[in-house]
């Protein structure tokens, strides 16, 4: 399904609080038809895993096709991530007294990072013979319960939110592009750039540059979702907080963010 008509069937009746399906899992048909065995089997049992050997011909088709539309899902997400953040700094930067002097180039310079992000996605997209979503139309203000381009203070409480969600969100679809090594690079390029972008924005609000359990630092509760599951001190059977404590255990690792978890944020800013 196209991920702005998942987007589209997500609800605005509660702040961050809205709920999606989990992105399907694809997995691999194993089928039992070799061509190369035919000839050495009864005809009737020839004839069937001929039948299988073009069956597996098929499924081998529809599971490419279904690699490349997880594939593409995973970047159409990601495009709609990056116009939010491209959109919020250009809208930002033109807000005539919003940013002080002393901060505006490191939103210059986040703001060219996520102009260069979309451009990228945008052409990704289309050179797998995809075409890349539209532009959504944003609320900053997700219904009037934020006012971030007449207040500084809540421009970077948002800012904060998204680049958090966007660091989250590629890490979790990681797995969804790994079907093309090129993209699968090029997408932790981006996510390990959008986690500079995180560090500096938490910095710039006197937190600390990573995040520790399920708290987003001075954050308003509405954000909490952003920072849901953060607090996991478990990482493949090794329990991270007995040997160093829960806090710092938690910290060492940065939790993955699914999709529809993605999605549902985003939401929240789409009109």
């Amino acid at each position: 399904m196209n991920i702005l008509k998942l987007l589209d069937k997500l609800s605005h009746d509660k702040f961050f609080t809205t709920e999606a399906s989990r992105l399907e899992t694809i997995t691999n048909i194993s089928l039992l038809g070799k061509k190369t065995a035919v000839a050495a089997v009864p005809l009737g049992l020839g004839a069937l895993m001929t039948t299988s050997a073009k069956a597996e011909t098929v499924n081998t088709k529809i599971t490419g096709t279904a690699l490349k539309s997880t594939l593409t899902d995973a970047l159409q997400l990601a495009l709609v991530l990056e116009y939010l953040e491209n959109e919020y700094y250009a809208i930002g930067l033109s807000t005539s007294g919003l940013i002080p002097n002393a901060d505006r180039t490191v939103f210059m310079q986040i703001s060219k990072h996520e102009s260069a992000h979309v451009s990228f996605l945008k052409s990704t997209l289309t050179s797998l013979g995809v075409t890349p979503g539209s532009k959504p139309t944003f609320d900053f203000t997700a219904n009037g319960n934020f006012s971030p381009f007449t207040d500084y203070n809540q421009f970077l409480i948002l800012s904060q939110a998204f680049e958090d969600t966007g660091v989250r969100a590629y890490k979790g679809q990681a797995g969804n592009v790994m079907s093309n090594k090129v993209v699968l690079q090029a997408a932790l390029q981006i996510h390990s750039v959008e986690a500079r972008h995180a560090s500096q924005v938490r910095r710039m609000r006197a937190n600390k540059g990573w995040i520790e359990l399920a708290n987003g630092g001075n954050m308003p509760s509405a954000t909490n979702p952003v920072y849901a599951g953060e607090d996991n001190v478990n990482q493949a059977g090794y329990n991270t907080g007995t040997a160093f404590g829960v806090a710092a255990g938690s910290a060492a690792y940065d939790e993955i963010l699914s999709g529809s978890d993605a999605q549902a944020i985003a939401s929240l800013f789409i009109v």
